[in-house]
């Protein structure tokens, strides 16, 4: 590295460290880049107002955009057998008599599909927009399932607006499962799509229980534009082993436990 990089050229060499590595260390770039600590100060703030990266304790990571929301048919592609894995464990935490809501989304499906295969479970209601968990849990022997009505969103399988949140506006469920396309330490849980962090949102606030994030680990680091919670107002984050070691290391200093779902399970 040379000795003497203007500031274009620091921010760029700190940039493609994080595309490799994903997280990095204040201390680190002091040497790397054989500048002061406060000049890796103003280059972290300066990327971080850009919107480049998310700033941590003691560093950053790389913040990565999401603005337009991915088809169903696409998503469902992607990390099948991560989706799987937390669908199982997520499942597990359902006891007979719960009340349960499960947003949007292919993660989420996936604990419908698991928990239809939990046949000792009884008197289960399931509320949910997500048409495709509605189908997993189907006319299941112990199991309710009110699908919402609402607008129909055919690039998500799910439905959502004023007769969708009327609907769950009624109902107290004392667990939620809750998808994302966003997982970030400073912006929390995030969709691309208002209408949809709107019915996550109300979930959670109808929710006397247990709230569950359920989120592959390419979701962390991603920021998409609307808020559906902060970190803190879940309990439970169920993830796949993909995720980082450093990533892990950051959500140690959150209040909610961090589960890491993978094969050897059950």
């Amino acid at each position: 590295m040379p000795a003497r990089l203007i500031p274009a050229q620091r921010r760029d060499a700190i940039c493609k460290y994080l595309e490799a590595h994903q997280f990095l260390r204040s201390t680190n770039l002091v040497d790397m880049l054989g500048v002061s600590e406060a000049t890796v100060r103003r280059d972290l703030d300066w990327l971080e107002r850009e919107g480049i990266v998310e700033r941590t304790h003691g560093g950053a990571i790389l913040s990565q955009r999401m603005r337009i929301e991915p088809a169903y048919s696409h998503s469902v592609k992607a990390h099948p057998e991560e989706k799987n894995w937390i669908g199982e464990s997520a499942a597990g935490l359902v006891q007979s008599g719960d009340t349960v809501f499960i947003s949007s989304g292919t993660t989420t499906a996936q604990v419908s599909k698991h928990l239809r295969a939990h046949t000792d479970l009884t008197d289960v209601t399931i509320i949910t927009n997500n048409i495709m968990a509605a189908l997993e849990i189907g006319d299941a022997s112990g199991f309710s399932v009110i699908l919402v009505g609402g607008l129909l969103r055919g690039l998500a399988n799910s439905v959502v607006g004023r007769f969708a949140t009327e609907v769950i506006d009624q109902a107290c469920a004392n667990k939620a499962f809750i998808g994302a396309d966003g997982l970030s330490l400073k912006y929390g849980c995030t969709s691309p799509v208002s209408s949809e962090a709107e019915i996550s949102k109300l979930m959670i606030e109808r929710t006397l229980g247990k709230i569950v994030l359920v989120a592959d680990h390419s979701k962390w680091g991603v920021v998409s534009s609307f808020e559906i919670a902060r970190l803190n107002q879940f309990h439970v984050l169920i993830t796949d082993q993909g995720l980082s070691e450093d990533a892990r290391a950051l959500l140690k200093d959150q209040p909610m436990e961090v589960v890491i779902a993978g094969p050897e399970q059950g």
